[in-house]
């Protein structure tokens, strides 16, 4: 079996090219308007959003916000026994497909939060279903630091806030997280 550390340290990159491939479409989006490509639910030509929505951001609070979480919980992911790059594909396109499925209409949805949602979660529910030490403590610590941000979310009455991509993405995370953990083998 790998170790972690030596796991963490080759996924770390992976980690920070996804993260400057999101500030680069930001970048790119000042210049073309690219917001446009967000997901709109239930309409054919938003379905591109299911890829594109976590890359697209309103603006620089917003690219921000979501960040500096998504940096932190792709470090814990890196570090996790499950297939980092596969839970992150997983958790976006599972997410984006239940916001395009059941989100609020006619809503132009953009932001990688539904992906932190979904990363939180799937950190939460893996940790607990591994029932091992260091994934149940990294699962104390998300719902800990995050716990709140993820109540809060979710709640409907925000102006502006996409708690329904909030809300899809979260239960892509636990959804992801049963169907990875339930293949590993127990140690």
């Amino acid at each position: 079996m790998k170790s972690h550390v030596h796991r963490i340290r080759e996924e770390l990159p992976a980690a920070a090219l996804f993260l400057l491939a999101i500030w680069g479409v930001f970048l790119l989006d000042r210049i073309l308007p690219l917001e446009r490509y967000g997901l709109i639910p239930r309409d054919w030509g938003g379905l591109v959003g299911v890829a594109t929505m976590p890359f697209l951001h309103a603006n620089f609070t917003h690219l921000l916000n979501n960040t500096v979480p998504l940096a932190v919980l792709l470090a814990l992911l890196a570090g996790s026994r499950a297939d980092s790059r596969l839970a992150v594909v997983l958790v976006a396109v599972a997410g984006g497909l239940l916001l395009w499925l059941f989100g609020r209409g006619h809503s132009l949805h953009i932001g990688a939060s539904g992906l932190v949602f979904g990363l939180a979660v799937f950190l939460i529910v893996s940790g607990i279903l591994e029932k091992r030490a260091v994934p149940l403590l990294v699962s104390v610590f998300v719902a800990f630091t995050y716990g709140t941000t993820l109540l809060a979310g979710v709640m409907p009455w925000q102006p502006g806030v996409s708690w329904d991509g909030h809300l899809f993405g979260g239960i892509a995370g636990a959804l992801v997280a049963w169907l990875l953990v339930r293949k590993q083998p127990q140690l």
